[in-house]
């Protein structure tokens, strides 16, 4: 095992690695910058060291001055948790040159699997549905007219590299296809600095599900359930929930082998997410991967009783798993929301500033993963997560329940948030039913937006405008 660890990240991710570290009896050093250089992880750490000012590209991002955090204060590992650096292979090179473990897979791997158009190149190998489309990212020879009579419209155009639905762009017929390739390119070269895109027949309001894998390097691959994740604004998940609410025994099998088989096939190894887009007929397509822990993972440790970050780390320092796929068993029904500091009535605006009141959900079934607390200053740098509820109950229903008594209690002022939201969402039909597609959350807001009193769930909120 590791002795200390250095963790390149901020906010509720670095305090749920810092604590999976000391669970394991590890040191944690917690490389921050200067914007958050009072945070809830800078002060419970073993060691902090500011690594640069507040743009991401001045600290969290740039690898020279992580690797020299973790030098300098003696670590042999570093987690790079979510976002930043996790898919970054160079800092995993670096780190191996430096004697240091990276806590993630091959750099080599993640180099694969990064790139989304090689990425549907290896799964197709595997033998993983993909959805008819490019294999190759979009060149100079690529003659459209063949390529659209084979596929049909609509079409998707997709950055090779990147995500969160920059460089996508939905054609629905050639001329509208001639157009938008040359704006794809140009926001996935300005997003990623690589404008490769490719296409793919684009499905409309398909169900969103990822499998969990955790894998050591001795050989054995695990499949730790699905989630759904369908519930999405503009291609940036807010509610996630395990499992995956109506889906058949069978298609969930056939989910993890492809899982299973695409992971054996890289040689993967650490946690990793395949994402896949699911129809209403039961046929799934490989969408990408995230060789990193994902923000939903809660709801799998939720109903599996198994700690993914600490396994994560275990495996890394070369561990064996000591549990096999039949020990895998999953037990109720999980849920989390992303509490942003965003504006519902104002289009999601972000909002920073100071949090003034700060009171956390607790109960049966409840947990909170957050690095808030009274007088903590939002920064106006980073993404606009503040945290996660995550609710546990015997049954979807129940779990149901819970997340909209933890949202009722939870008390967060001196900036805005997306609570109110989703006790809206909640108290929906659809929702309640389980009938969730990724167009689900632009209908809702289409019906909030129209309705004249709209009650948030018994929230007391004013409504959407």
């Amino acid at each position: 095992m590791f002795e200390k660890i250095l963790i390149a990240n901020r906010g509720e991710i670095a305090l749920r690695v810092l604590r999976a570290c000391h669970d394991l009896g590890v040191q944690a050093v917690v490389a921050y910058s200067e914007a958050d250089r009072d945070s809830l992880p800078v002060r419970l750490a073993d060691q902090a060291v500011c690594i640069g000012p507040a743009p991401a590209n001045k600290s969290y991002n740039h690898i020279p001055a992580v690797i020299s955090a973790a030098l300098a204060t003696g670590c042999d590992a570093i987690h790079p948790g979510y976002g930043f650096l996790s898919e970054n292979a160079y800092i995993g090179e670096i780190c191996r040159e430096c004697n240091l473990t990276f806590i993630g897979p091959e750099p080599a791997v993640i180099d694969l699997m990064s790139d989304k158009a090689s990425a549907r190149q290896v799964a197709k190998k595997a033998g993983v549905p993909i959805l008819p489309g490019t294999i190759e990212p979009l060149g100079a020879g690529v003659d459209l007219q063949e390529l659209t009579r084979e596929v049909g419209f609509p079409l998707l155009l997709k950055a090779s590299a990147g995500g969160g639905g920059r460089g996508m762009r939905v054609a629905t017929d050639e001329r509208e296809l001639l157009r938008l390739l040359p704006l794809a390119q140009a926001e996935a070269q300005a997003a990623f600095g690589n404008g490769s895109v490719y296409v793919e027949r684009f499905l409309d309001r398909p169900r969103h599900i990822e499998v969990q894998i955790l894998a050591d390097s001795h050989g054995h691959i695990l499949a730790m359930g699905e989630r759904d994740c369908s519930l999405q604004r503009r291609h940036q998940k807010l509610i996630e929930e395990a499992p995956a609410p109506g889906i058949s025994s069978k298609l969930r099998s056939n989910l993890e082998k492809a899982s299973r088989r695409l992971a054996k096939e890289i040689n993967y190894t650490g946690v990793g997410t395949f994402e896949y887009l699911v129809t209403d007929s039961d046929e799934f397509y490989f969408m990408e991967a995230n060789t990193r822990i994902q923000v939903e993972h809660p709801v799998t440790e939720a109903i599996t009783g198994i700690d993914l970050v600490v396994w994560q780390i275990r495996v890394a320092a070369g561990e064996a798993l000591t549990f096999e796929q039949k020990h895998v068993r999953f037990n109720g029904h999980a849920i989390e929301c992303r509490i942003n500091a965003e504006s519902p009535d104002h289009d999601f605006a972000p909002s920073a500033g100071v949090i003034e009141d700060y009171l956390a959900p607790g109960g049966p079934g409840v947990r909170v993963d957050s690095h808030l607390y009274p007088g903590y200053r939002v920064p106006p740098n980073y993404d606009s997560l503040l945290g996660k509820i995550i609710v546990w109950g015997d049954t979807r229903e129940v779990a149901i329940a819970r997340m909209r008594r933890a949202l009722t209690e939870t008390v967060i002022t001196g900036v805005d948030t997306t609570i109110p939201f989703y006790g809206a969402v909640l108290a929906q039909p659809e929702y309640l039913s389980g009938d969730l597609d990724t167009g689900l959350i632009a209908t809702l807001l289409e019906r909030f937006n129209e309705s004249e009193a709209l009650e948030y769930a018994g929230l007391g909120h004013p409504r959407l405008s």
